[in-house]
């Protein structure tokens, strides 16, 4: 089982200099931060703190694979990641997530990458996510095509243009 604090972080413990971090993600991962879009994976993440000034600069390097349903077929198809990200963290009254700048409450100090990562993750996901073309299961993909040609000859029968386009049509012309 994945544990979730070890992705926090103690901003007051780093010093000047620059921090290194390294996590590799997997399926626990996933099911400890109960994430909604993306269920299993196997991924590398280096983070690089460095403080600089009372701001902490962090780069993030996600890389690896994650598995997310086909938008066509529904079987599970493996998207690779790989994305940098940049942001900034400072130190203030209440946990905050404004743009590029996370603010974190100064009593307590603690910067929690957990969620941070997922959300760069998702970024990293394309919106539409299909298998390539011949790697869909045919079996969907036969029932797909059952039901559009059903569709297509229900449309045969009636006309296809809705009439009220007419009008406006006459309008164009």
């Amino acid at each position: 089982m994945c544990k979730l604090d070890t992705f926090k972080v103690d901003l007051k413990d780093l010093k000047e200099d620059v921090t290194t971090l390294h996590f590799n993600i997997n399926d626990d991962y996933f099911e400890a931060i109960d994430a909604p879009e993306v269920r299993k994976g196997d991924l590398t993440v280096d983070v690089t703190i460095q403080k600089v000034s009372g701001f902490f600069e962090q780069e993030v390097h996600i890389k690896g694979a994650v598995h997310i349903p086909c938008d066509i077929c529904l079987d599970d198809m493996e998207q690779p990641i790989d994305c940098e990200n940049h942001f900034v963290a400072k130190f203030g009254n209440i946990y905050n997530e404004d743009d590029d700048v996370v603010t974190v409450p100064e009593d307590e100090g603690i910067l929690d990458l957990s969620w941070l990562i997922y959300e760069f993750i998702i970024l990293d996901i394309p919106i539409k996510h299909v298998h390539a073309p011949g790697k869909c299961n045919p079996a969907m993909m036969k029932v797909l095509q059952e039901h559009s040609v059903d569709r297509d000859s229900e449309e045969v029968g009636e006309d296809r243009m809705d009439p009220r386009w007419d009008v406006l049509r006459k309008l164009k012309d």
